[in-house]
């Protein structure tokens, strides 16, 4: 067992770390905590660690000089801060001491998880180095790469990081290609990065879904994206010799840096087409947009589907979709039909995938193969809802605990209002901090985050569809002051409200 010493000013946090990681899967235990660093400075003095996780703000003693003196008592300690500072400084600082990650808070238990996997990976192999790695800038590089195209960093920010950590992204187009393997694949970064190591407009890193992300960087649209497309082809051609299960999805051609993570999620959605298309070893996205006519393509109300999946209400969904196609029915052919049948079904598959993060495939091939085998417009609507259904039930299995899902109720129907941890746990007789840890375990996410992602998407569902002003928006989805408003929106969208309207 490896030993673990968390410090941080807040007892919630360090209570709420104890509960959200199974230690034991990693072979860690966690020793000992501390409020400050002056505290576990004492107690790292005459106890034997091999991880320590800090905070960087804290009284007293703060975490980067916590790191400089804890290094003289045991050289080989491995580090990881969790902070709240989203400063570059902080984290040039950080770097410098070497560290195995800098997270930011609220936590992604997930991104946490993987650092502590890759933490215990390095000292099982070799002993401790106290210099900063190639391994340790290629963690942090997949950090800030996967926050850009996820729109959890600001452009201007963004742009500041990638400079220093030297990579090559000086557009003024972006095109995003994304390798998935079916299974473990050992070597598998390391041979995509020799392949293309003689084409230096392509960035390569690894998501927090496993996958390998290839970024080009190129000066024409059309004309690059054919070669990058090119270059995909023949790199698919040269992995799929030794590792037969790997397949690609890739996205248009984006122009300008704040455009890259639409390509970045039209890459994801084609590689859930390889149950549609098996045989095809690159998904290019465009295939989706004009594999069929244009009357097959998915014109529903999504966020209305997304919505009765969330609230698990089987019977109201199975009414839309009935709804739904009897309305599309005499305007479209049977083989158009099929087709929207069939990307509602890949819908439900992102959604439900991106709320678990597990993969469930088995569900959706056998749904895709009942839509197939439709032969009636009566099949291929049953085939549909039972697909929904089967989708809930996951979420229903997964969703143990029942207030938890009273929570997300209430959060769908008065995201507009004041919510915080302190009014629910009292409206639902709870410890405010159970509470919080309860819904990140059912969640996969903290209270805040979640709170914050689906009232951004309500402003976004305004700012394409009204007239009104970005500051009656942020009172119309909860955020009283315009400013902290903007500042979420630049966090998880990566351009300001303003932006966005203009763009959409």
């Amino acid at each position: 067992m490896y030993n673990v010493f968390i410090v941080d000013d807040e007892p919630f946090i360090i209570e709420g770390l104890y509960e959200i990681v199974d230690w034991s899967s990693f072979g860690m235990e966690i020793v000992n905590h501390a409020g400050n660093g002056q505290a576990a400075l004492q107690a790292l003095s005459a106890q034997p660690v091999d991880i320590l996780i800090t905070d960087i703000s804290m009284p007293i003693m703060n975490g980067l000089d916590l790191i400089r003196e804890a290094r003289r008592v045991q050289p080989d300690l491995k580090v990881i801060i969790l902070s709240g500072f989203n400063e570059f400084e902080y984290l040039k600082e950080a770097m410098q001491l070497g560290i195995e990650n800098y997270l930011l808070k609220p936590i992604n238990v997930e991104e946490l998880e993987s650092t502590l996997r890759n933490t215990a990976s390095k000292l099982d192999q070799a002993p401790a180095k106290t210099s900063y790695d190639a391994y340790g800038i290629q963690i942090l590089k997949d950090n800030i790469l996967h926050r850009w195209l996820t729109g959890q960093i600001a452009t201007a920010e963004f742009e500041e990081r990638s400079l220093f950590m030297n990579l090559t992204l000086d557009g003024p187009c972006y095109g995003i290609a994304i390798l998935r393997t079916k299974g473990e694949e050992p070597g598998i970064f390391n041979q995509v990065q020799r392949l293309l190591a003689d084409k230096p407009y392509v960035s390569t890193f690894h998501d927090l879904d496993g996958d390998i992300v290839m970024i080009a960087s190129v000066d024409e649209q059309q004309v690059d994206r054919q070669m990058f497309m090119d270059c995909v082809t023949c790199l698919s051609r040269q992995i799929s010799e030794a590792h037969p299960s790997v397949y690609m999805g890739m996205g248009s051609m984006a122009k300008g840096i704040h455009q890259a993570p639409a390509s970045y999620k039209e890459a994801k959605r084609a590689l859930q087409y390889v149950m549609i298309y098996p045989d095809l070893k690159v998904i290019d996205h465009a295939i989706l947009e004009t594999g069929s006519s244009a009357g097959s393509r998915f014109s529903f109300d999504w966020k209305e589907y997304a919505k009765l999946m969330l609230s698990r209400n089987t019977e109201q969904l199975s009414e839309r979709i009935q709804t739904d196609f009897e309305h599309y029915r005499d305007g479209m052919t049977p083989v158009e039909l099929q087709h929207t049948a069939l990307e509602l079904v890949i819908r439900f598959k992102m959604e439900l995938e991106s709320i678990k993060h597990t993969d469930e495939s088995v569900i959706y091939q056998k749904g895709l193969r009942r839509v197939l085998d439709s032969s009636t417009f009566a099949e291929l609507v049953q085939a549909l809802q039972e697909v929904g259904s089967e989708t809930i039930e996951s979420l229903l299995q997964d969703l143990k605990n029942p207030i938890v899902s009273q929570v997300l109720q209430h959060i769908e129907k008065h995201y507009a209002e004041e919510l915080s941890l302190k009014l629910l746990g009292a409206h639902y007789h709870l410890h405010p901090v159970y509470l919080g840890q309860l819904f990140h375990k059912e969640t996969g996410e903290t209270f805040a985050e979640y709170i914050n992602k689906y009232r951004i998407e309500r402003a976004k569902e305004q700012l394409r569809s009204s007239n009104l002003k970005v500051h009656e928006i942020a009172r119309n989805v909860g955020y009283w002051e315009t400013g902290y408003f903007y500042k979420q929106f630049r966090k998880y969208v990566g351009i300001s409200p303003t932006d966005f309207k203009v763009f959409n």
